[in-house]
């Protein structure tokens, strides 16, 4: 007399979420990458705030930095004017809208997907003419400005950081010679250089300027957030 067939015992998965499954993934095949970006890759896919952006219809994980940030000082509300510098994807801009901006402007090289009713600009943010352009799409000066922009690197470590450093200061001049008595300013920075001396021309525009880490943002990078507000008027 033969055995009955088995049955085939299938363990029902554990530790997933609508966010993600609790064991990381890994690509099946690494055809055509470099090993710089296919460890970028799997991080990427097994990111806790990638795969929480993903379920929650954010561009990018971006919009957590930002979100904690605004938990924190309350910037971003009704009636307020916001200039989002380096905003492609446009997951800041989703949370400013989010959180009630109506009035808000933006500029990236990259071209962004409509984010109504923002008003977005495609051209290079040190552009002479793009910040008076900014400017006349928000109707007035701003009460905040964003900027999360981040230079095209050339793979040469000093010059992509004075690359670094130009674009924070290009943002922290912008910010000083458009923003509303009392405006804040929120830039990417990182860690060291020559960024102490940008915060030291901060504290001289604001009451109070501030270093933050958002949780967002990976433990292992330099990246940090300087937040400047108050700003004292010109």
């Amino acid at each position: 007399m033969s055995e009955p067939p088995r049955k085939r015992m299938v363990r029902p998965p554990t530790g997933g979420t609508e966010e993600g499954r609790g064991r990381p993934a890994r690509l099946k095949t690494a055809k055509e990458r470099t090993a710089s970006s296919q460890a970028w890759l799997e991080r990427q896919i097994n990111d806790p705030f990638a795969a929480k952006a993903r379920a929650h219809g954010y561009r990018s994980r971006a919009a957590y930095k930002l979100s904690e940030i605004d938990d924190r000082l309350r910037l971003l509300k009704p009636g307020v004017r916001v200039v989002d510098l380096g905003l492609a994807p446009g997951g800041w801009t989703q949370v400013a809208l989010e959180r009630g901006v109506t009035n808000i402007a933006g500029v990236d090289l990259l071209p962004v997907d409509p984010l109504p009713p923002a008003q977005i600009l495609e051209m290079d943010f040190t552009d002479p003419a793009c910040g008076p352009k900014l400017i006349e799409l928000l109707g007035g000066p701003p009460d905040v400005v964003l900027s999360d922009m981040a230079p095209n690197t050339v793979g040469h470590r000093a010059t992509d950081h004075l690359r670094i450093i130009g674009l924070i200061e290009a943002a922290a001049d912008f910010a000083i010679g458009v923003l509303k008595p009392g405006g804040a300013f929120v830039a990417k920075a990182f860690q060291g250089g020559e960024t102490a001396q940008i915060i030291a021309e901060l504290k001289r525009h604001f009451r109070e300027v501030r270093n933050m880490k958002p949780k967002a943002s990976r433990a292992d990078s330099s990246e940090v957030y300087l937040v400047a507000t108050g700003f004292k008027g010109r």
